[in-house]
């Protein structure tokens, strides 16, 4: 785990909060973000803080790449997106914005559009923003989540 992970992590932890078992939560049972429709497997009650970061290094962070973008802001709020939304949809949102191949994965080209892209934190998060309202309206059992979304999107700086 790098410096630049550990101060990410805090951010999302803290919009992630503990446990929840809500009734409309697709994901089922959520205890620090993780929940049990991706990990069946696990005790999600019982999940501790230092395991959550583990799960989050391993099956985020290090797959969505994103060593090579300089602006931290910008990776955070990639990586919040993509532990919230799902990688592939985090950094396709990132790929339409600067003009990159929306493939779902971050190479050097999509890296270097995103460095040299001005503005780049605002505009994302102006997406992450109607993102969240365009699920809320196309499935209405999620509205209940907006607030919160959008709070998330609001909370999410270093």
């Amino acid at each position: 785990m790098n410096e630049d992970f550990l101060k990410c992590i805090e951010v999302v932890l803290k919009a992630e909060g503990g446990y929840v078992n809500h009734p409309s939560d697709p994901g089922g049972e959520t205890n620090f973000g993780i929940c049990k429709r991706n990990y069946p497997h696990l005790d999600i009650k019982n999940l501790t803080k230092e395991d959550a970061i583990h799960i989050y290094f391993r099956d985020y962070w290090q797959p969505m790449n994103l060593s090579g973008i300089i602006d931290l802001s910008a990776v955070l709020e990639i990586f919040d997106m993509g532990v919230n939304a799902g990688i592939r949809t985090a950094i396709k949102m990132a790929q339409r914005l600067v003009g990159a191949y929306p493939d779902g994965k971050i190479g050097v080209i999509t890296t270097a559009k995103i460095n040299e892209c001005n503005g780049f934190t605002d505009a994302y998060k102006f997406r992450r923003r109607k993102f969240y309202k365009t699920l809320a309206n196309k499935k209405p059992e999620l509205a209940v989540f907006l607030k919160g979304w959008l709070n998330r999107v609001e909370n999410c700086h270093l």
